[in-house]
C-alpha cells in the first residue's frame, strides 16, 4: 500500500488533484475556526454540552464542530443536502422538474442551479432560526449567549452563515471539478474525522484515571474493527439480476446473443433513511431546549438517545424511509420497460409486468436486510456509550459516511492508478468495479 501511495506522486495529473483537494480541506479547517462576532462562546460551549442527543447535535457533526463554536462555516454543508433531496424528491412529484432531468446535461445543470438557490434560501431561513434562538440562550451563570441582541446582531448573523455556506458549497464545487472524489462528500468526512483526535485524548485520559479498563479499551477496538469490515462488506454488497440479450440486426450489423446484469444494492437508500429518522426525533428534544413546559420537557427527556422508546422509534423511522426512499429513487416498471426496449429479458422472466413484479420482490426483500443493517449500525452508539461509558460517538449515520466516502476516494485513485498501468492499493485483490 506504501507503494501505490507512492506512485499517486508519479502522475502530474493525480498528483495535483490530491493535492488541490487537500487544500480545499484545509481551508474549510480553517474557516471553521473563524467565530461570528457578537457571540460568548463560553456561555455558548456550556449550552451545546446539554442540547447532546438534540437537532444541533446532530448538526453540529456534520459542521465538524463549528456550530458549537458558532463559526462562519457554523451551517456547515446541511442547507446544501437538503435542498439537493428536496429536489431529488421533486423530480419525481413535479413533472417540470422530472422533464428537466431526462434532458440530459442541459437538465442536469439546470437542477443543479435550482439546488443552490434553495441552499441560499434554506440557509437564510435557518441563520434567522438560529439569531433568533442565541438571543434567548443563556450560559452556566445566567449570561446571554448574545451580549447585545437585537436586529443588528440578526441581520449581521444571517449574512455571516448564508456566505459561510455558499462558500463551503462552492468549495465542494471545485473539488469535484479539479480535485479528486466527490467535493461535498469529502467536507462531511472531514467534519467527522476531525473529531477522531480528541476522541483518542478523551479515551487516553479515562484510561489513567482508571474509569475505563484496557480490557474494555481493547475489546471496544476489536469491536469498531469489525463494525467497520461489515459496513464495507455490506455496502459493496450487490444482488446480481441476470439479463439475457436476443440476437439483434441493426442496418447491416448483426450484434449475436449478450449477458449482462443489473446490479440491485443491498443497501440502496445510503445514509439518507437515519438522517431523516434523526431529524424527526430529535426534534421534540430541541424544542425542549428552548420551551420551558413540563410535559414539553418530559416527551423531550423520554426521547433521548439510549432509552428504549428513542431506540425503538429510530429503527422503526429507519426501517419506513428506507423503504420510501427507495421507493423513489428506483422504478422497477420504468426499469422492466427499458430492459424490454433494448429486448433483454431475465432468464424465466417475461418482459414486461412480470419482469417488473420480479424486480419490486427482489428489491423489497434487499431493502428490509438494508434497514436491519442500517438500523444496527445506528443503534451501536448508544449501546457503546451505555454500556462502555465511552467519551466518543462510534457508529450511526458517521461512520456510514465516513466509509462510503473513503471507499468512493478511493476507488477514485484506484482507477486513475489503474488506467496509467501503475499497481493500485490491493495487489493480487479483486475489487468491485475495477476493470
Amino acid at each position: 500500500m506504501l507503494e501505490a501511495f507512492q506512485n499517486i506522486f508519479k502522475i502530474p495529473e493525480l498528483k495535483k488533484r490530491v493535492l488541490f483537494s487537500l487544500g480545499m480541506l484545509a481551508v474549510y479547517r480553517v474557516g471553521c475556526h473563524i467565530p461570528t462576532p457578537g457571540i460568548d462562546g463560553q456561555a455558548l460551549s456550556h449550552f451545546f454540552k446539554q442540547a447532546q442527543g438534540t437537532l444541533l447535535g446532530l448538526f453540529d457533526m456534520f459542521s465538524g464542530g463549528a456550530l458549537e463554536k458558532l463559526t462562519v462555516f457554523a451551517l456547515g454543508i446541511m442547507p446544501y443536502i437538503s435542498s439537493s433531496i428536496i429536489f431529488q424528491l421533486l423530480t419525481v412529484v413535479v413533472p417540470a422538474i422530472e422533464k428537466l432531468s431526462k434532458e440530459g446535461e442541459a437538465g442536469r445543470k439546470k437542477i443543479i442551479q435550482y439546488t443552490r438557490y434553495g441552499t441560499i434560501v434554506l440557509s437564510v431561513v435557518q441563520a434567522s432560526g438560529i439569531a433568533v434562538g442565541l438571543e434567548s440562550m443563556r450560559g452556566p451563570a445566567g449570561e446571554l449567549v448574545v451580549p447585545n441582541p437585537g436586529w443588528g446582531f440578526r441581520i449581521m448573523t444571517v449574512i455571516t452563515l448564508t456566505a459561510g455556506t455558499a462558500f463551503i458549497m462552492w468549495l465542494g464545487e471545485q473539488m469535484s471539478e479539479k480535485g479528486i472524489g466527490n467535493g461535498i462528500s469529502l467536507i462531511i468526512f472531514a467534519g467527522i474525522v476531525a473529531r477522531i483526535p480528541v476522541a483518542l485524548i478523551n479515551s487516553t485520559r479515562l484510561l489513567k484515571s482508571g474509569q475505563i479498563s484496557l480490557f474494555v479499551l481493547l475489546f471496544v477496538a476489536a469491536l469498531m474493527f469489525l463494525v467497520i469490515a461489515a459496513v464495507v462488506f455490506v455496502e459493496r454488497g450487490q444482488r446480481r439480476v441476470p439479463i439475457h440479450y436476443a440476437k439483434r440486426v441493426v442496418g447491416l450489423k448483426t450484434f449475436g446473443a449478450q449477458t449482462s446484469h443489473l446490479p440491485l444494492k443491498v443497501n440502496m437508500a445510503g445514509v439518507i433513511p437515519p438522517i431523516f429518522a434523526s431529524s424527526i426525533i430529535m426534534f421534540p428534544a430541541t424544542i425542549g431546549n428552548f420551551i420551558n413546559v413540563p410535559w414539553v420537557q418530559n416527551a423531550a427527556k423520554s426521547l433521548t438517545p439510549g432509552n428504549w422508546a428513542y431506540n425503538l422509534l429510530y429503527v422503526a423511522f429507519i426501517v419506513f424511509f428506507c423503504y420510501f426512499y427507495t421507493a423513489v429513487t428506483f422504478n422497477p416498471v420504468d426499469v422492466a420497460e427499458n430492459v424490454k426496449k433494448h429486448g433483454g429479458y431475465i432468464p424465466g422472466i417475461r418482459p414486461g409486468k412480470e419482469t417488473s413484479d420480479y424486480l419490486d420482490r427482489v428489491l423489497t426483500k434487499l431493502t428490509f436486510a438494508g434497514s436491519i443493517y442500517i438500523s444496527l449500525v445506528c443503534v451501536l452508539p448508544s449501546i457503546l456509550i451505555g454500556k462502555f461509558n465511552l467519551p466518543f460517538y462510534f457508529g450511526g449515520t458517521a461512520l456510514l459516511i465516513a466509509v462510503g466516502v473513503g471507499m468512493d476516494t478511493v476507488s477514485q485513485i484506484e482507477s486513475h492508478l489503474i488506467t496509467r498501468s501503475y499497481e493500485g492499493f490491493m495487489k493480487g485483490v479483486k475489487i468491485k468495479g475495477r476493470r
